[in-house]
């Protein structure tokens, strides 16, 4: 039986490059027959990492059949995995976020949860002397998913080792980090040809709080001018997401990785007393500035109040 490695739905860097990773790992280390898939179309940033590192795009799925052998990455939260998860014959869980609960298996597993900035650098762990056996295309990917997970060492998740390990793997490639970056970064920044809907789920995860549902969509861009541009029709496209969806509000951020600061758009009332109460913003107008805001993980989420 062949394991199939994914991460969550609206697949980033990480949630893309993480499961061909594992996937090389289980078929070419351990001698267990794995295939990545992907639960979802991978973001610009990911696409281009893909080409980047001449890595065929993987399969994108639906959903899993009962008794499918699978290792779950990047994620342990049921809203962001298939349907049929529940009856699937999960092997493992590799992930860097805090614990949801919800999951249910049918036998003991492997569950590696550590709080690093990226499931890729956590992945390099596992493998111990083995990580010395990686491939070029392998280094590459997991150089792209620590670069774009910490923003190029800018985002407050950042750990010293996460840094020494894209550092290393950087030299070994020959790659200069700074330049790769600002093109990873160009890539995840080209969203001309996204609808708003689309960005409002380019990033975008649903999280319980205070008794509402709330998608927190976090874009990030070199290039936050155009996005903010569109403002209006982000706005007015909120409702029909959250409603499709299954949330009561659609929260987007959008990240200046370069200035290091939040956008946060405000398209009602309910929404600016958020903002007023999680992050004790001014909320006039239909946005507000928040300086310092990049991670969801650990200066967004941990911080909403209703």
């Amino acid at each position: 039986m062949t394991t199939l490695v994914f991460g969550h739905t609206t697949p980033d860097t990480d949630s893309t490059g993480s499961p061909l990773i594992w996937a090389w790992y289980l078929s070419e280390i351990k001698a267990t027959p794995a295939r990545a898939v992907l639960l979802g179309a991978p973001n610009s940033e990911a696409a281009f990492v893909l080409e980047r590192w001449g890595v065929q795009t993987p399969e994108i799925i639906d959903d899993v059949a009962p008794g499918t052998s699978v290792v779950i990455v990047d994620t342990n939260n049921p809203a962001e995995l298939p349907a049929s998860i529940g009856a699937a014959q999960i092997e493992a869980i590799i992930d860097h976020h805090k614990l949801t609960g919800g999951l249910q298996t049918t036998s003991p597993i492997e569950i590696t949860v550590r709080p690093l900035a990226c499931t890729a650098t956590l992945m390099h762990d596992l493998m111990g002397g083995d990580a010395a056996r990686m491939p070029t295309w392998v280094k590459g990917l997991m150089l792209s998913c620590i670069l774009s997970d910490t923003l190029e060492f800018r985002s407050p998740t950042t750990t010293d080792h996460d840094r020494e390990l894209a550092e290393a793997l950087a030299t070994d490639l020959g790659v200069k980090i700074p330049d790769y970056a600002a093109e990873m970064f160009a890539a995840k920044s080209d969203v001309g040809g996204f609808s708003d809907e689309d960005l409002l789920r380019v990033d975008s995860k649903s999280f319980d709080v205070g008794g509402l549902t709330l998608r927190v969509s976090v874009l990030e861009t070199t290039a936050p001018g155009p996005v903010l541009e569109r403002k209006a029709g982000l706005m007015a496209a909120m409702p029909a997401v959250a409603a499709a969806d299954g949330a009561d509000e659609v929260l987007m951020f959008v990240v200046d990785i370069l200035n290091e600061e939040a956008t946060l758009l405000l398209p009602n009332d309910r929404v600016r007393a958020i903002a007023a109460k999680s992050f004790d913003a001014a909320t006039e107008g239909d946005a507000v500035v928040l300086p310092g805001v990049m991670s969801r993980k650990k200066q967004i989420i941990p911080v909403l109040k209703v």
